[in-house]
């Protein structure tokens, strides 16, 4: 009975969070695909459309992710990033350089729908104003940004108190879209007949250029279907199928149908169709409704921007940035402030330069089809080299999959000029940030690196030919718990002292999400005077000194704050020669020179009070 209550909350939490994106896709997608297409309401068209869109959240959504792609999970996380791990770890060569760059698109693209989704959803509910009346059109974008403002500016106090609220509200938003759904179908329950795949086959194939440019719209009623991947960790696998099929689809399926029976009565609703299925004396309380339901729907995707970054940051695809925990009981509450902010003037400018939603749904498409399609190829990959199933099964599969997602994902490239650019622009950049920063540490690194001296000859040579000792311990974090620690040679070299206790930290991303409280630390004595600790964590976790600390003095290490400095080295970066061995291009050199300068400092990311830190570093040209 307990494991019971247990999977009913899990799955009324899971309606809150995992479904607030494909939730409110009803306020613009049926609207938005006769706009794109340019075809008359007529039963054949309307047909069509409604027919599309229920079998598209019945084939991507429900057997794609829903039965598939939710199987795929690191120890119950999901997501690309996950993806892109899992098919990594059986690939080696080129082949896994074209898998990392399929994730890093991928994830990349996931911005462009945190950028788009909180915009395009508030003006959407907003919009509903102007159904009221016309005159309340100048009303609508201020509105929006004022909600949008607001929503950014409260993600600094965290989320867990108004999180509480998300389940009840999207339980009450789901259950109105279904009785919608339904008064809407009694006044005209010809329109049943729409569930017939014949409908949409023969829209798709008889329609031409103007059929294919309508399935780019479309495809605006399966978007967030990548959450109910992404948001697993949060909630388990289960839950999120039992939402999917107990409560979310049956309401879904029910309002796109009920739309379809308003506009083969009046076709002059296709203006705003959702909003008009209503009685005048439900408008009010709908849109204040829609509002709720459109804020929980971008606060989803805000979070989701947050635990990507973090584990971008994790697994060195993207520099160090501040995060702040705002649960004491929940690890995924966080909040990012570079994020969050960049987020806010991003979705300004866009809520600003597209003015409605009409115009951001040519922008929607291309962020959601290609993150479809390289979760296609990916989940391929994972079929056979880590399921190990036979390769027809994973092929044909797959080949299912794709024959939806390219075709949406072609018919979205023709909105390229009418603002599809912008995802693409926002992917773009982030691919380069990403795949820069890599690539700049890992040349980092090696300049780093001290090819004279293996780290046991070092030591063996300070227990020889000992300089200066002080009392007190010395932390040396490196980044390669094998390496000599850079700070440590800066000091021997400039200081001419050694601590009479040395620890070289490293902080270790595994590629799971969580560690495991026992293989949190390990610890080895190096020498008389050095030893080494190696601290684990998960890329869903965020390392912390003070936390280390309490462990090793668990550990048997005597690391007492007031009595330990730490050393870290903070190199200053230059620009080498073009002719120089592995040069990444001046431009783009200068570019990860500015990432590292611009970084979190090791002190903040890992929580090192100031007072304690020395800080030493040379000149690395790159």
């Amino acid at each position: 009975m307990q494991k019971k209550h247990a999977t009913a909350a899990m799955t009324l939490a899971a309606l809150g969070i995992v479904y607030g994106d494909i939730g409110t896709s009803p306020l613009y997608a049926l609207k938005e695909s006769f706009a794109a297409s340019h075809i008359g309401v007529e039963q054949t068209n309307v047909f069509g459309f409604v027919s599309l869109i229920i079998w598209s959240l019945l084939l991507i959504v429900t057997l794609k992710y829903v039965v598939f792609i939710l199987r795929a999970d690191n120890k119950g996380e999901g997501g690309v990033v996950i993806l892109m791990q899992q098919a990594l770890q059986y690939l080696q060569g080129k082949p896994a350089w074209l898998v990392m760059m399929m994730g890093l698109i991928g994830t990349s693209l996931f911005y462009g729908d945190a950028i788009i989704t909180p915009a395009i959803s508030v003006l959407s509910a907003a919009e509903g104003l102007t159904v009221i009346h016309p005159h309340f059109a100048s009303w609508v974008m201020p509105l929006a940004l004022a909600i949008l403002l607001g929503l950014f500016w409260i993600q600094r106090h965290g989320t867990q108190k108004i999180g509480a609220l998300f389940g009840p509200v999207m339980l009450v938003w789901f259950s109105v879209l279904a009785l919608i759904g339904v008064y809407q179908i009694v006044q005209y329950p010809q329109i049943l007949q729409a569930v017939n795949p014949y409908h949409g086959l023969y829209f798709a194939i008889h329609h031409g250029w103007g059929g294919f440019i309508g399935l780019g719209a479309v495809v605006l009623a399966v978007t967030g279907a990548e959450a109910l991947y992404a948001d697993m960790g949060h909630f388990g696998r289960r839950p999120i199928q039992i939402a999917w099929v107990s409560m979310v689809l049956p309401s879904l399926a029910l309002n796109y149908i009920g739309q379809g029976a308003l506009l083969l009565r009046q076709p002059e609703a296709i203006s705003n169709p959702f909003f008009l299925s209503v009685p005048q004396w439900g408008l009010i309380p709908l849109i204040l409704l829609a509002t709720a339901a459109t804020i929980i729907a971008s606060q989803a995707v805000i979070s989701g921007a947050y635990s990507l970054t973090r584990q971008a940051i994790q697994l060195g695809f993207a520099p160090r940035m501040s995060i702040i925990h705002t649960s004491k009981d929940e690890m995924g509450q966080i909040y990012m402030p570079t994020v969050n902010w960049m987020l806010l003037v991003a979705v300004v400018l866009v809520v600003v330069s597209f003015h409605d939603s009409g115009h951001l749904a040519a922008a929607y498409g291309i962020a959601v089809t290609g993150t479809m399609v390289m979760t296609s190829i990916l989940f391929c990959i994972v079929m056979i080299n880590k399921w190990h199933w036979p390769k027809w099964l994973a092929f044909g599969l797959t080949g299912l999959f794709l024959c939806f997602d390219l075709v949406f994902f072609s018919s979205n490239l023709l909105k390229l000029a009418h603002g599809g650019w912008l995802p693409v622009l926002v992917a773009t950049v982030l691919v380069l940030v990403f795949s820069t920063w890599r690539y700049g540490r890992r040349l980092l690194n090696q300049q780093q690196h001290d090819d004279d001296w293996t780290l046991d000859e070092f030591l063996h040579n300070l227990e020889e030919y000992p300089p200066q000792t002080v009392s007190g311990n010395a932390v040396y974090m490196v980044s390669d718990s094998f390496n000599i620690p850079r700070a440590l040679l800066h000091n021997l070299k400039h200081n001419k002292v050694l601590h009479e206790h040395n620890i070289m930290l490293t902080v270790q991303t595994k590629d799971v999400p969580y560690v495991p409280a026992h293989e949190r630390l390990a610890i080895k004595q190096l020498s008389p005077h050095f030893s080494r600790i190696i601290a684990n964590y998960g890329f869903q976790e965020t390392p912390n000194i003070m936390h280390i600390m309490a462990l090793a003095r668990k550990h048997g290490t005597d690391l007492e704050l007031m009595d330990t400095s730490f050393f870290l080295s903070r190199d200053s970066i230059t620009v080498a020669d073009k002719t120089a061995p592995q040069h990444m291009g001046r431009l783009r050199t200068r570019f990860f020179k500015w990432l590292y300068k611009n970084s979190t400092p090791p002190t903040d990311y890992y929580r090192i009070p100031g007072n304690r830190v020395v800080e030493l570093g040379s000149q690395v040209s790159l």
